[in-house]
């Protein structure tokens, strides 16, 4: 009973089974009237035509006799009645046996009312039928004396009436069922292309943009139908763009390396991308629709979420993060509005400059350092100069001590300046690895070879590996340069009487390179910096032992340069223990 051709159809029922019932019962009743009507002035012209006939008619016969006589070629019955109402003559009874007429409403309209005729139709229980009763006045010199009656049966007539009425009623059956035919057809019609455009608005409502109305009607609901066709390419195409740009705005925070929140006025996250998640340690998607205190866990971050806010302006400052771990962060926070200019809320990026500043520090401290080590050698080297300059030429003794002094505060620049520019190499790989094959034992004992003179002297043993053969692909200089440097500080950091070993280990695919000391050992809390540039664990025993600094710098980028890897483990007077592995195959 929803559908919409259903309703039409209905509506256009009612409406239309009113107008024919209402019409036909109008056309019925005028054709009954005018059908009485008709039989009315029959009557009339009956009842005058036969008091004609009797005042012509001069013979002697009986008044009844006469009037059966007039009546027979009439098809009504004829009644002469005087003004008291006793019937005179009746063309079909006998007046005798007849009652009084004087109460009957049509003799009453002539005698009573004075009016020209008189009419009454009403049931006859005699007869069992209705009759229509018409009367005219008989005049006598001018005055009333009697009554002429006229009336007829009207079984025919109601016959007539109710054939008439089974007529209509079928006509107006057949008019209904043919008008809702029709009716269903054109409702169908009508309500096809609206049905199947409200079909195609509840699949747009439910992001179906590929729904389009097929049928193609004329005049307006045509032009509706092809609106709303292209109403929804349009809403096609722009949710399209619509999508696109989300994806291409989402594949752009998701891949940024800055972490990005999106905070409305109540102080609420709308948005956060995976950065900011990594930033502040949990997943992005839990800090959509939470309070930015919930999730920031840094005081300046939130009193700058608050300030902006607040003020509506544009902030840049660095902010401190504590958890997961310590970061430094570049915090750069700015309102967005509407089209109205109404501040929504702000957009914070978040950007991790702790590397930067780590290496800021870095690149301060090595300056401050390379000063440093270079300051030494060169004001020895000015200081006895100046001291030979003076006058100190001429003593032997003290010239070849001083000449001695210089050569070694010269040779000590100049293997730093050569460490820097070689480490400064290996960092911007400017020197690519010669990659062969490579002897690991064999390069260890050609190694220990160029220091063993200064292990005699300090009385340190140098424990060397099996003599077996286990290869390896890199380059032989950079190899012996890691095993070199490691030796040289185990035999530095060794005191008198103490030991190194060298172990090899082969593996399937790496080799593992042991250098052990039985030295003074390394504090755990130096241990994470031992591998930074001009990073000394005892200042004081490294210059004095001739080191610059830069040693195992070089050695971690090297290892790293063969895409190795180094560990070290020590405790503090008791030794240290340098592992390196490394790949028995370079790619």
């Amino acid at each position: 009973m929803h559908r919409l051709w259903v309703r039409i159809t209905l509506s256009f029922l009612i409406l239309l089974s009113s107008v024919f019932l209402i019409a036909g019962f109008f056309l019925a009743d005028i054709l009954k009237n005018t059908y009485l009507e008709l039989k009315e002035e029959h009557l009339h012209q009956t009842a005058a035509v036969i008091l004609k006939a009797i005042e012509i008619d001069e013979s002697n016969r009986d008044l009844q006799e006469r009037i059966k006589d007039l009546s027979m070629p009439m098809d009504a019955r004829i009644t002469l009645i005087d003004l008291d109402g006793n019937v005179l003559a009746d063309s079909e009874d006998d007046p005798k046996k007849m009652g009084n007429h004087a109460n009957r409403p049509e003799v009453k309209q002539i005698m009573a009312e004075n009016k020209k005729s008189g009419l009454s139709v009403r049931y006859s229980k005699t007869l069992g039928f209705r009759m229509m009763y018409t009367t005219i006045p008989i005049y006598e010199d001018g005055e009333i004396s009697g009554v002429m009656r006229t009336s007829l049966v009207l079984k025919n007539i109601d016959s007539a009436i109710n054939k008439l009425w089974i007529s209509i009623i079928f006509v107006l059956v057949a008019a209904i069922l043919l008008s809702t035919i029709i009716g269903t057809r054109i409702a169908k019609g009508i309500s096809r292309p609206v049905e199947e455009m409200i079909v195609v608005t509840d699949k747009l409502k439910n992001s179906d943009y590929h729904a389009r109305a097929t049928s193609n009607p004329k005049g307006e609901l045509g032009q509706l139908t092809q609106s709303i066709n292209v109403l929804a390419s349009s809403l096609k195409t722009q949710m399209e763009k619509i999508e696109e740009n989300e994806q291409q705005l989402t594949g752009v925070l998701a891949n940024m390396m800055s972490g990005v929140l999106l905070v409305n006025t109540e102080g609420r996250i709308l948005l956060a991308n995976r950065a900011i998640g990594h930033l502040l340690g949990e997943e992005s998607e839990n800090f959509t629709g939470k309070l930015h205190l919930e999730v920031g866990r840094s005081v300046e971050l939130s009193t700058l979420i608050e300030e902006c806010l607040k003020n509506g302006v544009e902030i840049r400052e660095e902010v401190r993060l504590f958890f997961p771990k310590e970061r430094i962060l570049d915090a750069h926070l700015a309102p967005y509005v509407d089209d109205l200019g109404e501040t929504k809320g702000i957009v914070a990026v978040l950007h991790d400059v702790s590397d930067i500043r780590r290496l800021e520090k870095m690149r301060s401290e090595f300056v401050a350092n390379v000063s440093h080590e270079l300051k030494t050698p060169v004001t020895s080297v000015k200081g006895f100069a100046e001291t030979l300059l003076d006058g100190a030429l001429e003593d032997e003794e003290i010239l070849r001590s001083f000449l001695t002094i210089i050569y070694d505060e010269s040779e000590r620049l100049h293997r730093l300046i050569n460490d820097i520019l070689d480490l400064s190499s290996i960092e911007q790989l400017q020197i690519p690895l010669k990659v062969e094959n490579i002897n690991l034992t064999k390069a260890v004992y050609g190694t220990v070879e160029t220091v063993i003179e200064t292990a005699i002297k300090k009385k340190v043993k140098i424990k060397l590996p099996k003599k077996k053969d286990v290869w390896i692909q890199g380059e032989k200089d950079r190899i012996q340069q890691i095993i070199l440097n490691l030796t040289s500080n185990a035999i530095a950091y060794t005191p008198e009487n103490g030991q190194i070993s060298i172990g090899i280990t082969e593996g399937k695919t790496d080799v593992e390179l042991q250098i052990a000391d039985s030295g003074i050992g390394i504090n755990q809390s130096d241990l994470p910096r031992i591998f930074e540039r001009f990073y000394r664990v005892d200042k004081a025993r490294s210059r004095v032992s001739g080191g610059t600094g830069l040693g195992l710098a070089i050695v971690k980028h090297l290892v790293d340069a063969h895409r190795g890897t180094i560990e070290v483990n020590s405790v503090e007077g008791e030794g240290t223990i340098f592992i390196i592995s490394l790949p028995k195959k370079q790619a």
